[in-house]
């Protein structure tokens, strides 16, 4: 693990500094660069920029995690939807937030766990090497004294809730004067969404609600495990829960796995995602891969769900239109999904062929819940996609590729704006399965997914 930080700037006016810092250093380097470029030919000053860019994208990458914060989840928020106006070395060093960014010295640690538990702090026996750490918050695990249980302390990093407007602007700020995506009031309806995220995600009351409530809609499903949330030790800045050990979904053994039980544990991931949108719907909407452990228990492999912060609440309205866009495409029906695609300003502004093209996103998104006759006759009785079966290959089916080549066709258009925030959720949760199942290399029961929410 890397050095740890002994100081966190929390103050308004020393994080806008840092940042300030961060933005003339890359400014100054870049002068550097465009003068050091003039005798060099076309092919060596592109390769001098991009090289340059991957350089100070990591720099800036690597600054905000020390911010921690607000500042680290925008970054992250925008690493998984930049995908159309980002140059890909900004990508790549944003995507690098995901994973455990540099943790807080343990005495910065226990002043914030004790400012929660007071005395209480003493009933634990706490490690002082994290077991996570992440933009708004660090783990560590404990032991209760008095009963001998493993548990989880979950504490927020100091003042993190009062930095979040402060943070909101300091990034809008940056990506301003970089000029890395378009000023608009699409982007500034988004970053108003963040802003709600963000302020449910740092109460972490509102979490251990969540996530009791998460635990009785499956309590009665043995695939699942939600850890048990223990009240008399938490409060709005602090949870503590049960440790539940598990494997990571990137470990190796997992690979090893009998078809058989890849294919379970795949369609319990895809499962649960149906039926936070169309059963109880509320998402979980980081579809990070350290959200997620594995244990074998009881004989079968058991899906451990570990963070319930990002939970994003929809609309009936809303929930309807998903519906039907999700039934035309179980149907795999193009004049369906045409007249499903009503209701939202994003939908009901294109027109002609950039609807067509969009129809055809939808459609082609739908394939590993489309009803498997219809997606047999689709590629004229002969889908590559459905092993013997009629289970949905994900691996090899380049699904998420293609699906994004045909959705630049519409973007094109001059008709196509930012799709609603709402969708954007929607749609990252689902590629985030996606990329789940394929490192899975599951294949999924389409009837099994969806057939009961559609008509």
């Amino acid at each position: 693990m890397s050095d740890s930080l002994n100081k966190l700037k929390t103050s308004p006016l020393s994080r806008r500094l840092s940042i300030a810092k961060t933005s003339l250093n890359i400014g100054k380097n870049w002068a550097k660069s465009s003068m050091s470029s003039l005798l060099l030919d076309k092919d060596q000053r592109s390769a001098q920029k991009q090289a340059l860019l991957q350089e100070q994208a990591d720099y800036l990458a690597a600054e905000l995690g020390k911010l921690k914060g607000s500042v680290v989840k925008v970054g992250q928020m925008l690493a998984l939807y930049g995908e159309h106006f980002l140059p890909k070395e900004v990508l790549n060093a944003l995507h690098t937030l995901d994973a455990s960014t540099t943790p807080l010295s343990w005495h910065i640690i226990y002043e914030a766990l004790k400012q929660e538990l007071g005395e209480r702090v003493h009933d634990f026996d706490i490690e002082r090497t994290p077991i996570g750490t992440a933009s708004l918050a660090q783990v560590h695990k404990a032991v209760h004294k008095h009963t001998g249980k493993p548990v989880v302390l979950k504490v927020q990093y100091p003042r993190v809730a009062e930095s979040i407007d402060s943070d909101l602007s300091i990034f809008k700020h940056l990506l301003k004067i970089t000029n890395a995506v378009p000023q608009t009031k699409s982007l500034d309806a988004w970053f108003d969404e963040i802003s709600k995220l963000l302020h449910r995600e740092v109460d972490y009351q509102l979490e251990a609600a969540t996530t009791k409530r998460f635990a009785s809609y499956l309590a009665d499903d043995a695939r699942y495990v939600v850890p048990t949330i223990y009240d008399n030790y938490s409060s709005k800045r602090l949870i503590c829960m049960s440790f539940e050990a598990g494997i990571s979904l990137n470990d190796p053994s997992l690979a090893q796995l009998p078809q058989a039980r890849k294919n379970a544990l795949g369609q319990a991931a895809i499962e649960i995602v149906v039926r936070e949108l169309f059963e109880w719907g509320e998402m979980q909407t980081d579809p990070n891969f350290g959200n997620y452990l594995v244990r074998h228990e009881d004989g079968i492999d058991k899906l451990i769900l570990l963070d319930f912060g990002a939970i994003k609440q929809f609309d009936q309205h809303l929930l309807s239109i998903a519906k039907g866009l999700m039934a035309a495409g179980y149907h795999q029906d193009k004049s369906q999904m045409m007249t499903a695609m009503t209701g939202y300003d994003f939908f009901d502004k294109l027109t002609g062929k950039p609807k067509s093209d969009m129809a055809e996103v939808f459609l082609m998104a739908c394939e590993p819940f489309a009803n498997t006759e219809k997606l047999i006759t689709a590629h004229a009785g002969n889908c590559p996609h459905l092993d013997d079966e009629q289970r949905y290959i994900w691996v090899g089916s380049n699904l998420y590729a293609r699906v994004m080549n045909t959705a630049r066709q519409g973007m094109q258009s001059l008709e196509f704006s930012l799709p609603p925030k709402e969708m954007m959720f929607i749609s990252r949760k689902f590629i985030g399965a996606y990329a789940l199942l394929v490192a899975l290399d599951a294949r999924t029961d389409s009837e099994g997914l969806v057939a009961r929410f559609v008509s």
